[in-house]
């Protein structure tokens, strides 16, 4: 449903409830939930009768304590009863969003001599001699480790490996769907590196690719950097390098519509976590060349004094080059492009407003973004863009096909660039990212990653 999309951010719930057969009895109902501030959305016809209509309405709410005191207020409308309430988000997910299933039919017995005992002997004895085979004779070939401890998951943080695992089920799903990958979720309950990286390293052989996800900074650093000296297949943090790679890419294309160039710009990033670091890597290796990031204590920069660590020591010696100094308002003075991946609600129209003519804004804090778009875009934003439009999902299905497909090693710069580069030509005339249910973008992105990597 469209209104689902557009408020994917609020709580869902479908009401059934039944109502007079009388003029005016729906309106009713509008009126009340506009004065809780609930948003009135699809309503669906189940039953009529004589007296009564029975109707299915979805309604979105800020919060719990709005979605109570809404439900309270309809209860005491006369002649109106509430027969059901169900929370659309968590019937979809109830028993779980994937699961493992043979790809292979097992009907007859010969069919299970095959696939077993004794025929399976076949297989094995040729993978002794011949090891590579087995990413062709096995699901290893196919098969992505989707790895977290869930200490920073989306926007809710740490909240644990368990009520992290539906976000690695939808990551497994986009895979299998978009670029027909298998997955398999991993849950780490640690935050120690060393634990985390012996355990990937211990059951790699079992994939192609192994994903870490929603690990916290600068623990993810740390886990990507000494897993993928141990492995000899690839390690991506999509958090970092699949937001970095969209980025790049929407960035590259509304450079094209206010008519600047990469050499030039100026580019400021707020927040020194996964998304921030990596982001102003990509950017400096790709050939921007003005880039200042902040975090919560302002600008970045070399021997600061205050709340830094080896990584952002070590961006502070690649990034501001100019030495700026002072709080994200002060940073953004003069500058032509914004990239916000820290926290709701910190950039405010004035902030805009000072900023160089016709200024990019990729407001992408999730689920409530830095700006709200049309305030950026009143303030006088050429381009106005949050996380649901600049998101990773439209580059990190391709790359691990692409990957897949060519038998790397490693997930390297140039496969990102030709990911970025191909996702910006995919787009239309107006827009800044084509549409992410596009197979045939997911697919021209693994062909480039493939053609990189060669």
């Amino acid at each position: 449903m469209a209104e689902i999309e557009k408020y994917s951010y609020k709580i869902v719930k479908k009401i059934r409830i039944r109502i007079p057969d009388v003029p005016g009895a729906l309106g009713i109902i509008a009126t009340e939930l506009g004065k809780n501030g609930a948003v009135l959305g699809d309503i669906t016809k189940v039953h009529l009768t004589s007296q009564y209509i029975t109707r299915d309405v979805i309604l979105f709410f800020d919060d719990e304590k709005q979605f109570s005191d809404t439900i309270s207020n309809l209860e005491q409308l006369k002649g109106y009863k509430i027969l059901s309430i169900e929370d659309e988000v968590m019937h979809i997910h109830r028993g779980g969003k994937i699961a493992i299933k043979p790809t292979v039919k097992v009907d007859t017995l010969s069919d299970l001599r095959m696939i077993y005992t004794p025929g399976v002997a076949q297989v094995c004895n040729y993978i002794i001699e011949h090891p590579e085979a087995a990413r062709e004779y096995t699901s290893i070939g196919n098969c992505v480790c989707i790895a977290t401890n869930g200490s920073a998951v989306l926007g809710l943080g740490d909240i644990g490996v368990l009520a992290g695992m539906p976000v690695m089920e939808g990551k497994s799903v986009i895979l299998n769907k978009m670029a027909d990958v298998s997955c398999i979720p991993l849950l780490i309950e640690s935050d120690n590196a060393d634990r985390i990286v012996d355990t990937l390293e211990a059951v790699s052989k079992t994939f192609s690719v192994i994903m870490i996800e929603d690990i916290k900074a600068p623990l993810c650093f740390e886990v990507e950097e000494k897993l993928q000296e141990r492995v000899t297949i690839p390690v991506f943090h999509d958090d970092q390098h699949g937001t970095a790679t969209v980025i790049l890419a929407a960035l590259l294309k509304a450079l094209e519509f206010v008519d600047k160039h990469k050499e030039k710009v100026k580019i400021v990033i707020n927040g020194a976590g996964a998304a921030g670091m990596a982001t102003g890597r990509m950017l400096l290796e790709y050939g921007f060349r003005h880039i200042t990031i902040c975090d919560r204590k302002g600008a970045i920069y070399r021997n600061r004094p205050e709340h830094m660590d080896v990584y952002k020591n070590s961006i502070a010696e690649i990034t501001n080059k100019t030495g700026e100094k002072g709080p994200l308002k002060e940073i953004m003075r003069g500058k032509d492009v914004f990239i916000g991946v820290s926290s709701s609600n910190l950039v405010s129209k004035d902030m805009v407003r000072s900023m160089n003519n016709a200024p990019i804004i990729f407001a992408l804090a999730n689920p409530i973004p830095e700006i709200h778009l049309g305030d950026a875009l009143e303030a006088g934003a050429a381009v106005a863009l949050d996380g649901m439009t600049v998101n990773n999902c439209l580059v990190f299905p391709g790359i691990i096909r692409g990957t897949l497909d060519a038998g790397a090693s490693r997930i390297t710069y140039p496969m990102k660039f030709s990911a970025a580069e191909t996702l910006a030509s995919l787009t239309g005339k107006h827009d800044i990212v084509p549409n992410f249910m596009n197979l045939g973008v997911h697919k021209k992105i693994a062909e480039a990653v493939i053609r990189a990597a060669s």
